[in-house]
């Protein structure tokens, strides 16, 4: 299929879910360029190193509109690129035209016809510009905020919908929610789940001792790590005797070290940073409970689909978290975990006080969760549906057929 792949930063720790997608389209016979607008500053370290070979990066900001400028007097972009730098001003995201500009030309050489980018921002946007200067087709996978928090860019969330030839979404709550506000495109809008490598976790052998909770995360308000640190204080306050590793690093790390600190939890709740993937599978291997409080920010920002919680359920692990977004997609309260309202410190409490006291139930749901993951979000399944759309999209069929 003569499509690429662009991203705005690949391959990425944070966006495994990205580069699983990358090799399994490979592994199923499908080698798409890759394109990287930016250099990811956190590589995974689990990611194949002839993957990170194949990633072609787009010139630094500053060298891309020196080259561009020269282009320009020669004359070697097409009237749409000029007319639109002329008339661009100072609105913002520039950038994107000119990246587009670039990336277009090389795309049309190579043959490509089709692009498709992950996340409705950065790479979806020069997608969309790629379109109006060559007419090499787009689509994307929307995730999360990338389409729930507004921007005040030139291009919105309605133009890539409307000029995209199909739009993914991660799950069936963002693809009703994404119809709803577009209608009239609701038949190119599909739902394919983010997929991971059901294979490779370790089957479950809780640590000896006091009984572990795991929960994995950017620390950010979303990930509702403040809410969880509360409940393990209620939990400590009835007298259960557990520890709670919070995964993860980010702004939000130092005042939930302090709201540890302030709740007497130095001894029960630790936080150690962002781990590798391998060592991510060994703490859910050994874990009795994985739990992910997830919230919604003021400014409309949440988590869909949350990857963490797929790995946790393939790992065999009971999951408790919050009634929110696409989380009871994966998780069926009262077979594969519990799930509680958003911001409810007693709450989640209580569902954890379950677990705890009731490891057979536990492990119950970790059996459910397992079996559910391996059927509907493992990436052969998840990566097949994508294809399906590739190649029903006209651009995407080699030439003569």
């Amino acid at each position: 299929m003569p499509f690429a792949y662009l991203f705005e930063r690949f391959p990425s720790f944070t966006q495994t879910f990205c580069y699983r997608e990358v090799l399994e389209m490979r592994r199923q016979g499908v080698a798409a360029p890759i394109y990287s607008i930016r250099v990811p500053k956190d590589l995974p370290a689990d990611c194949p190193e002839e993957l990170a070979r194949a990633v072609r990066y787009l010139p630094e900001p500053d060298a891309l509109a020196l080259e561009m400028k020269t282009l320009r007097l020669l004359g070697r972009y097409p009237w749409k690129v000029i007319r639109t730098l002329r008339g661009w001003g100072k609105r913002p995201d520039k950038g994107r035209v000119l990246a587009a500009a670039w990336l277009g030309k090389r795309l049309q050489a190579q043959g490509v016809r089709h692009v498709h980018a992950h996340f409705a921002g950065i790479a979806a946007r020069t997608a969309y510009w790629i379109k109006e200067f060559y007419g090499i087709s787009f689509s994307f996978t929307g995730h999360a905020n990338d389409m729930f928090v507004a921007t005040d860019f030139p291009v919105q969330l309605g133009d890539l919908v409307r000029e995209a030839a199909f739009v993914v979404t991660v799950s069936d709550f963002t693809r009703d929610w994404l119809t709803r506000r577009h209608p009239d495109h609701a038949a190119k809008i599909h739902r394919v789940y983010n997929g991971i490598g059901a294979a490779g976790f370790l089957q479950p052998n809780p640590a000896l001792g006091r009984p572990r909770l795991v929960s994995i995360g950017r620390c950010i308000e979303k990930k509702g790590f403040a809410d969880l640190i509360d409940a393990c204080a209620l939990l400590r306050d009835r007298g259960l005797d557990f520890e709670c590793a919070i995964i993860g690093g980010g702004p939000l790390e130092e005042p939930l070290r302090a709201r540890i600190a302030e709740r007497g939890l130095q001894g029960t709740v630790s936080l150690s940073g962002p781990q590798p993937q391998e060592e991510i599978r060994r703490l859910l291997s050994e874990a009795r409970v994985f739990v992910l409080a997830c919230a919604t920010e003021p400014d409309g920002g949440m988590d869909t689909l949350p990857t963490v919680i797929i790995e946790a359920m393939a790992a065999g692990l009971p999951v408790v978290s919050t009634r929110l977004a696409a989380v009871p997609e994966m998780v069926a309260h009262g077979v594969t975990g519990l799930l509680v309202d958003q911001k409810q410190p007693h709450q989640l409490a209580d569902a954890l006080e379950t677990l705890l006291r009731d490891p057979t139930l536990g492990e119950r749901f970790g059996v459910c969760g397992k079996a559910a993951a391996a059927e509907h979000f493992a990436a052969e399944v998840t990566v097949a549906e994508l294809r399906k759309l590739l190649e029903v999209s006209r651009e995407c069929r080699p030439q003569g057929k």
